[in-house]
């Protein structure tokens, strides 16, 4: 289901970036992932290397270094291969960083021999991107303490350093997160400074990651200390944003439930072209105690919110050119850059003509066979009775004709109502009263007509005791052409007809239901329940869209 994650961040100069949202996670699968504990993961430039920690068989010690690779983007990631024992030592090495350049691994370790402390961060260096490493380096006292230090992550630029450290003095919790710079690559580090008290809380903050433009800060949280509020689970992973790299960062945002779960979810990691998140966690579905699992950054690119990324969006992009509108301002991703231009443009362009947050879409274009594709996905339809297709029936292309008698289309199932926000449009033309446009398999009537009048209602409700059907007062039955809709927000239910919302009103959470859909039908397809007229274009999404 697709979440909004960053609605026009706030950042602490005032101004506001672009929004953008998560799709659905998943795991890297079990070429990369193993029964023990994988996480602790960065990304190589060119997005064909990931390093992580593992403690999987065939390594030198407790947790060890490990690298997986890909020949392209699109390609699967290969098995992983050990660092060897010049980069891991038998007690634990662990959260590798790697420099742009390639030739740099910063990481920490546990007691490795030369160290200050129970845990150091160390860099290894190589001569060229395929070269192998050389002996690791520890990065001193100023940087390391009697205390633990780790999870470094090294800046696009190789200028700074931020890391978490425990207790270490100026601190404000259990971990902290610290920053230490250099003004050239050939320099030595610099003191860390503290991240202060709007980063870090009582609570244990770690696993840095500083965005590419240096912008955006991703964290994670141990919710196991004094709790910040607005978390999920356990270890929730958070952002924090500046509008500059001179002023501070911002007030902390949970990246909400759709990539943070009850489990415990911690490391995030941006793909560097800013479209794919990485992080660890012990969720279900994954094959050990951590995997490494993914999920897709996707801009809000639907400007006017109408469900469709067209013309529309692009004229209004236009009329912002050259300003700092944040609905505007989606690239480079994820958070833009402050201007709307042609970085913008490409992040449109690559989204035009697409339906952000559909789960499912049938067109109804077909001119024969029994079965109605989904567009979107693999939700398609199976065609029940005998109706008739249209090809240049519809009011966009095709429809399809049913005889109200028992034609109808039937479905999988494709969205639970109880999860979070919705949306669902039907072209419908024809009709009679009690008859219904989509329901749920032993649920309830989504889009239907009341008996006696043909006014558009829906019996999906909310969970109190005085939940009921939404009535409009519109009659869509009259043989004409209407866009119908239902859209939840996570507490209004409206029903739309032709772009206006005809009924409205408040409701506590939604009810659910986990079985398919009928097109065309009534739950129980009792008789008189069935569409006598055409049906069009439907659309369901994981999210409110404007009427």
């Amino acid at each position: 289901m697709l979440v909004g994650v960053v609605a026009a961040m706030v950042l602490g100069g005032g101004a506001a970036e672009a929004d953008f949202t998560f799709g659905e996670p998943t795991n890297l699968g079990s070429i990369v992932n193993s029964s023990p504990r994988d996480h602790g993961l960065s990304v190589s430039s060119d997005s064909l290397m990931l390093y992580f920690n593992s403690d999987r068989p065939g390594g030198y010690g407790y947790d060890d270094i490990w690298v997986t690779t890909r020949p392209t983007v699109i390609d699967p990631w290969g098995a992983p291969e050990n660092l060897g024992p010049l980069v891991n030592t038998s007690l634990g090495d662990t959260c590798p960083s790697i420099s742009t350049d390639g030739l740099e691994l910063y990481f920490g370790s546990y007691n490795r021999p030369g160290g200050y402390g129970s845990d150091d961060i160390w860099v290894a260096k190589r001569a060229t991107r395929n070269g192998p490493w050389g002996v690791p380096v520890n990065l001193g006292t100023t940087i390391n303490t009697s205390g633990p230090e780790g999870a470094p992550r090294l800046s696009t630029d190789g200028l700074e350093l931020y890391f978490s450290a425990r207790n270490r003095a100026g601190g404000y919790g259990g971990d902290d997160i610290w920053v230490t710079r250099r003004a050239t690559k050939n320099d030595a580090w610099e003191p860390p400074i503290n991240l202060g008290a709007v980063v870090n809380s009582p609570a244990s903050d770690c696993y840095p990651f500083l965005s590419a433009d240096g912008l955006a800060l991703f964290f994670c949280e141990n919710r196991g200390r004094p709790l910040r509020p607005g978390g999920f689970g356990n270890v929730d992973m958070w952002v924090t944003t500046r509008a500059s790299v001179s002023e501070p960062w911002g007030t902390p945002v949970n990246l909400g439930p759709q990539v943070n779960s009850p489990s415990h979810d911690s490391g995030p990691v941006i793909s560097p072209d800013g479209f794919t998140l990485y992080f660890g966690s012990n969720r279900p579905g994954g094959f050990g105690g951590s995997d490494i699992w993914q999920v897709p950054i996707l801009p809000v690119v639907d400007f006017n919110g109408d469900g469709i990324v067209d013309t529309d969006d692009m004229c209004i992009m236009v009329d912002y050119w050259g300003t700092d509108e944040s609905l505007c301002d989606i690239g480079p991703m994820p958070l833009g850059d402050g201007i709307v231009d042609v970085q913008d443009l490409i992040v449109l362009a690559e989204h035009l003509f697409t339906y952000p947050g559909a789960v499912a879409y049938w067109n109804l274009d077909e001119t024969e066979g029994n079965i109605a594709h989904d567009i979107i996905g693999d939700n398609d339809g199976t065609i029940n009775g005998e109706p008739a297709w249209q090809p240049e029936g519809g009011i966009v292309d095709g429809a399809l004709q049913l005889d109200g008698i028992d034609d109808y289309v039937s479905t999988e199932f494709i969205m639970n109502p109880a999860e979070g926000p919705f949306s669902m449009f039907v072209w419908i033309k024809g009709g009679a009263p009690g008859q219904v446009v989509l329901s749920q398999k032993g649920g309830v009537s989504w889009l239907c007509t009341d008996a006696s009048e043909g006014h558009l209602m829906t019996e999906l409700k909310g969970l109190g005791r005085s939940a009921a059907a939404l009535l409009s007062q519109t009659v869509i039955t009259d043989g004409n052409w209407h866009r119908i809709g239902l859209v939840w927000d996570g507490s209004h239910r409206t029903l739309c007809v032709d772009g206006v919302a005809v009924a409205e009103d408040i409701q506590d959470g939604m009810e659910g239901s986990d079985s398919g859909l009928y097109i065309g039908a009534g739950k129980a397809m009792g008789s008189g329940t069935f569409w006598s007229g055409l049906i069009d274009d439907v659309r369901i999404y994981s999210r409110a869209v404007r009427p």
